[in-house]
């Protein structure tokens, strides 16, 4: 029996630790928690308003004492929250950068900070090392931490056991609608929106008192700490509330300066920076569409934000501006996702169920700190009432004590003599000699009374939900006197903003529109076209289409693969019959093996088109259609892909069409036999039906005089086969192509 080599043996232990998994196991057992623990921990924020990152950093500086006092280093600060967040210095620091006053991300601060912490509104200017920063909370953070350690909330181990971190803070005001919170987790998102604290509020008060209260009445719209101006749509700001998605726009505001004929922008849109608005800017002054501009200069500096724009001569600074808030992120958009945890499960809410939870979350943190008062005062109580009754005979006690031989029997004894419990009796007994006075034990027991009407007012406010709003009301109340501060961002109603029109600088007039099968596309004006009407064409290349039309007309290619590319004439230079033209593909940007078939020309997308295809189909589509909210500038299935195009018509009312066959077959159908189709790769009707190997080679409208007996051809009904040619018909320019 031959032996086996140790490279067998080898291969052998491979194999053997070498196992299949099906790829849905090690999804489960590895991606899965690794999914729920950036969805449950990491990125998306709870009822609280806060990750589990800023709750953490938050909490130790509680822990620190920086509520009050002095400024610590911001080294000090990161290096005792890694006892609670062990994913490292850095992203600690980042966390409190966000937080602090000086970065500006937010309306309230939960930072007070000394030193460069960078700016929200730049991407360039970096905050400085934590060891050069100084920080502590600011005021506000009292309403964050408010009877915390009375039971207000659960506290959890940390990551290795070693201390207790809450699971939530108890916030007095709904911290979060109040600061902007952005989280991207496995899966799903989060992205919230600040609303102004004095606005939430008063509607979180008016929540209270009627759950079905008017909202929009109270909170009027969101408020970022950039400021801008919110361009205001009822609809939008409504579909926020009730569903907590949406998107509404942001602009930014800004002064023009007569004397130094220059721009200064005061305020940006939160979600964009400076640089990224410069460098726009430079991008169109040096592609040529912004030709009034001379300079863009940023001049953030000590009294804050600017950004300056110097203009040309002669340059209207209000026209100028609303080309540039549609050209740049100086108008820019902000889409809302309020997904947030609740109870460990994410849900996309609108303001009133967000409003509804942090209200049921407030109402749990008020009763247990209440029960916890009502504890410690039943407790107090318990005990005052046992010193009371050594009130009767201080005699008595101090003789017990004294003649008790064991210290173990003093308590018992002390029970039995005065009829009191074992807690009662040790907290006699623990009395100091001082203390044994009558009017220290008066004193204390004057405490009886105050102490019965405080656990009464517990008792009822623990039985009463009535009072427990009331509670949060008021509190609601305080920090609206304490914290509260006017709006950032103005409101701009949308239908008094003037549109930017991107052809308002554009000259409309008359051209000459001419499309050639070899997708070559010249736009000529009238004079030029009576001066020199021969045109240049490239060999066996020939002209297709010739439509009048205007300067200021869209143009849509429909190409060989099923797409349409959508531009205007004015993108065209005014060109002379004498040269070759503008090659589309490579204008447009298409395929390399791609080519323009046809040319749609609107104004107001009317008309229809009809389309023939090589296996005898026909569509009918509205022109309307392809029109786009957003302008695209490419559209893929623009049309039936699965047979080559043979010819397409744009057409305003019904016509006739005669269909040819390399069979020598001929249908003469009328458009309005064919379907109006809704969708655009719709594959319309059969109009005619093809034997294997047949095809429809040409499609043309019908004019007078082109059959001796058209009636012979026509189709009353579709499909048809059609009738072979005539021999009187058969003229061989019909059936070129």
């Amino acid at each position: 029996m031959a032996r086996k080599s140790k490279k067998d043996d080898a291969a052998a232990q491979v194999t053997a630790v070498i196992q299949r998994q099906p790829i849905t196991d090690t999804l489960k057992e590895n991606f899965m928690p690794y999914a729920m623990s950036v969805i449950l921990s990491r990125a998306i924020p709870e009822i609280d308003g806060f990750k589990p990152a800023h709750r953490k950093l938050l909490f130790m500086m509680y822990k620190m004492g920086l509520l009050s006092g002095a400024r610590t280093k911001s080294a000090n600060i990161v290096g005792a929250t890694m006892k609670l967040n062990p994913h490292g210095d850095a992203a600690i620091y980042e966390t409190m950068v966000r937080l602090a006053r000086g970065n500006e991300s937010l309306l309230h601060p939960f930072v007070d900070s000394k030193g460069n912490f960078g700016k929200i509104y730049s991407r360039d200017m970096q905050y400085a090392a934590p060891r050069y920063t100084e920080a502590k909370l600011e005021p506000i953070c009292a309403e964050l931490f408010k009877n915390i350690d009375r039971d207000a909330v659960d506290f959890v181990d940390n990551y290795d056991g070693q201390m207790k971190e809450p699971s939530l803070l108890p916030t007095t005001f709904p911290n979060i609608l109040a600061s902007p919170n952005l989280g991207i987790a496995v899966g799903m998102s989060s992205r919230i929106c600040p609303f102004n604290l004095a606005e939430l509020c008063d509607t979180a008060i008016a929540y209270l008192e009627d759950e079905n209260c008017d909202i929009s009445s109270t909170l009027k719209a969101p408020d970022f700490p950039t400021g801008g101006e919110l361009i205001f749509d009822k609809k939008v700001i409504d579909q926020i509330y009730s569903t907590g998605t949406g998107t509404f726009s942001l602009r930014a505001k800004y002064n023009y300066d007569e004397k130094q004929n220059c721009i200064d922008v005061t305020e940006i849109p939160y979600t964009t920076t400076i640089e990224a608005i410069i460098e726009k800017l430079a991008d169109l002054v040096k592609g040529g569409s912004l030709r009034e501009i001379n300079d863009v200069r940023n001049e953030i500096g000590i009294d804050g934000f600017r950004l300056t724009i110097d203009l040309k001569r002669g340059t209207d600074p209000e026209k100028l501006m609303q080309r540039l808030f549609k050209l740049t992120t100086l108008q820019d958009t902000f889409s809302c996702n309020f997904n947030v945890l609740i109870g460990g499960t994410p849900r996309v809410m609108g303001v009133r169920e967000i409003l509804s939870e942090w209200t049921a979350f407030r109402v749990d943190c008020i009763r247990r700190q209440t029960y916890f008062e009502l504890q410690k005062s039943r407790e107090k109580l318990h005990l005052l009432q046992g010193l009371e009754k050594i009130l009767l005979d201080i005699d008595k006690a101090i003789r017990i004590v004294r003649e008790t031989e064991e210290e173990a029997e003093v308590v018992p004894n002390l029970m039995i003599g005065f009829g009191i419990d074992e807690k009662q009796a040790e907290y006699v007994a623990e009395i100091k000699l001082r203390h044994l006075n009558r009017e220290y034990i008066i004193n204390r027991t004057a405490e009886i009374k105050q102490l019965e009407e405080e656990i009464k007012k517990l008792e009822g406010i623990l039985d009463s939900r009535k009072k427990v709003l009331k509670i949060i009301s008021n509190e609601l109340a305080d920090v609206k006197k304490k914290y509260g501060k006017p709006r950032k961002t103005d409101i701009v109603f949308s239908d008094e903003i003037q549109v930017y029109d991107e052809t308002s600088h554009i000259d409309d007039y008359p051209v000459t529109l001419f499309f050639t099968a070899e997708s070559y596309f010249k736009k000529i004006t009238p004079q030029s076209l009576r001066m020199g009407s021969e045109h240049k064409l490239k060999e066996n290349d020939v002209i297709t289409q010739t439509v009048e039309a205007t300067n200021k007309s869209e143009l849509i290619f429909f190409t060989n693969k099923a797409r349409a590319y959508k531009t205007f004439v004015y993108e065209f230079d005014d060109m002379k019959a004498s040269v070759l033209g503008e090659y589309i593909p490579s204008k447009l940007g298409m395929d390399p093996d791609e080519q323009a078939v046809f040319m749609a020309v609107t104004t107001d997308y009317s008309g229809r088109l009809l389309l023939f295809f090589r296996d005898g189909r026909t569509v009918k589509l509205e022109l309307k259609s392809y029109e786009t909210k957003q302008n695209r500038k490419k559209l893929v299935n623009a049309f039936y892909e699965k047979s080559p195009l043979v010819a397409a018509y744009q057409i305003t009312e019904d016509s006739d069409f005669a269909l040819f066959t390399d069979s020598r077959r001929v249908v003469l159908l009328n458009s309005a036999q064919v379907p109006m189709k809704a969708t655009r790769s719709s594959q319309g009707i059969i109009a005619i039906t093809l034997k294997r190997g047949a095809s429809v080679i040409k499609a043309v409208p019908y004019t007078e005089g082109m059959f001796v007996n058209p009636k012979a051809y026509r189709a009353r009904a579709l499909p048809v086969a059609g009738s072979f040619i005539k021999n009187e018909d058969s003229d061989e320019e019909q059936l070129s192509l």
